[in-house]
């Protein structure tokens, strides 16, 4: 069997093996081939690999040293299917992008810049780049900390994600079919890309209240294939080719916040119910809901003002964005709070 240097992590409410790309293959289809096997997909347990079988622990992290002055390191993000031979790499991931410096740390790539080390950091997958701010006492990765995020058991050190420049990040415009509002087979829709190309309903137009639990929801077969006829529909009108075979666009359905946030989400990423929220699915969400004429805006309970903090409230608790608007209304920034640790380390058998 093959040894891979492994480093296995948990960032935000995701969590899978961090490589590094030096020890992958070059080649798309051998890589692929090889985190199937590490994973063990396909089989709905994952029972001869790493993965958790479920969407937020069958994930990957392959980084590297940044070649350009733009940034200090590179991540690749990859989303491996679990009943299916295949690896998407076309989104992001905030929940693993706040574990790729402890990550880069642990495997030497990088020193730490004090007790606190900010790193920027490339997700290759779209080009986007983050400021990422980690707790690195005693020039380690600290893990320990009075940091709290709903979806996560105890308390850790905080990770600050800083957001420079999301929007369009798969499609190429914030608005990718140019409205804040399209209708599709009846149902008023706003499709957004501001770091996760997300398609924002009413839970109430696809006959739900939005605050059941993600169990009911995943055992509504009727409910699953209307989202998916939406999904296939929606992901046409943004651009995104081969959509059979991509976990974007995420279908979001929102409705009013039921324990005083700004908006109550249930998302699904693509079939199966998020139990909470993806990172950049909550930055998209709640930028929708700053923009007046969007089906989130409609719903949404905002504080105002040119600095706002939204909570998206979700099936496991809630998740805070906290924006930065322009004058005009629309977002300049985007940051919000997640929490990472290392599980394990050594090496996986492939």
């Amino acid at each position: 069997m093959k040894a891979l240097p492994c480093w296995f992590m948990r960032g935000g409410t995701s969590r899978g093996p961090f490589f590094l790309a030096k020890d992958l293959p070059q080649e798309i289809t051998e890589r692929d081939r090889l985190l199937l096997s590490v994973m063990g997909s396909p089989d709905e347990r994952q029972i001869d690999g790493l993965g958790g079988a479920t969407t937020l622990t069958s994930k990957v992290g392959i980084i590297s040293l940044a070649e350009d002055p733009l940034a200090d390191l590179n991540f690749l993000f990859a989303q491996v299917a679990i009943n299916e031979r295949r690896v998407d790499t076309t989104p992001n991931c905030g929940n693993m992008l706040a574990a790729v410096g402890p990550a880069a740390l642990e495997a030497g790539l990088i020193s730490s810049r004090g007790e606190q080390t900010t790193l920027r950091i490339r997700t290759l997958n779209t080009n986007m780049i983050a400021e990422v701010t980690i707790q690195t006492p005693g020039g380690k990765p600290g893990y320990e900390g009075d940091a709290r995020i709903d979806g996560v058991p105890g308390t850790s050190a905080p990770v600050l994600l800083n957001f420079l420049d999301t929007a369009g990040s798969v499609c190429g415009a914030l608005l990718p079919t140019g409205n804040l509002c399209d209708t599709i087979d009846g149902i008023e829709v706003t499709c957004i890309d501001n770091g996760m190309p997300v398609v924002i309903v009413a839970a109430r137009d696809m006959g739900i209240s939005g605050y059941e639990s993600k169990d009911r929801l995943n055992a509504d077969k009727e409910l699953a294939a209307r989202i998916e006829r939406l999904r296939l529909q929606a992901g046409k009108l943004m651009g995104i080719t081969d959509l059979a075979n991509k976990s974007v666009p995420k279908i979001s359905m929102v409705t009013k916040a039921q324990a005083g946030g700004a908006l109550c989400t249930r998302t699904f990423i693509p079939h199966t119910c998020h139990a909470a929220i993806g990172v950049l699915g909550a930055v998209t969400v709640a930028t929708a809901a700053v923009m007046v004429g969007s089906v989130a805006h409609s719903l949404a309970e905002l504080p105002g003002g040119d600095e706002q903090q939204l909570s998206i409230e979700h099936p496991s608790g809630e998740l805070s964005v906290y924006l930065r608007l322009n004058p005009d209304g629309s977002v300049q920034q985007a940051a919000l709070m997640r929490t990472a640790r290392l599980i394990m380390r050594g090496e996986a058998l492939v």
